[in-house]
């Protein structure tokens, strides 16, 4: 029971003082420091800092991790507040991400964003939050 009541409580404090940022698109200026000076991301690394994102413990084939965990990133980097990312395989898995309006704690920014699963029709939705490294990539929290 106290253990139910503490997860809010955590949630609670930790998005105490936040404030919400307009955008949160970039143009890649702050990844360029962690990739040498190219704009582009380096999708490799910054997809490990997901680590295994929201989806987890799914049973997704290392191809359709990939594709997730990219619906992911692209969620959290560049999309507005609210749009669907969607990923999909050839065959019965698929997914989208909706991530919500960014907003800081301290210098950083962080995201709750959604993460829908389907598998071979079935949907599974978990919800989560992730923040901004000053590298470019994003760590679940």
């Amino acid at each position: 029971m106290k253990f139910q009541i503490a997860i809010p409580l955590l949630a609670v404090i930790a998005l105490a003082g936040c404030t919400t940022t307009s955008g949160g698109k970039t143009d890649g200026g702050t990844l360029s420091r962690w990739t040498g000076g190219s704009k582009q991301p380096a999708k490799t690394s910054v997809l490990a800092a997901l680590g295994n994102g929201l989806v987890g413990n799914a049973s997704l084939e290392p191809d359709d991790r990939k594709r997730a965990l990219q619906a992911e990133y692209q969620a959290l980097e560049y999309s507005p507040a609210g749009k669907v990312v969607e990923w999909k395989n050839n065959g019965s898995r698929s997914g989208e991400v909706v991530a919500a309006q960014p907003y800081q704690v301290g210098s950083q920014n962080c995201r709750q964003y959604t993460h829908t699963i389907r598998i071979d029709g079935t949907p599974q939705s978990a919800r989560g939050t992730a923040c901004r490294n000053d590298d470019g990539s994003w760590t679940p929290l």
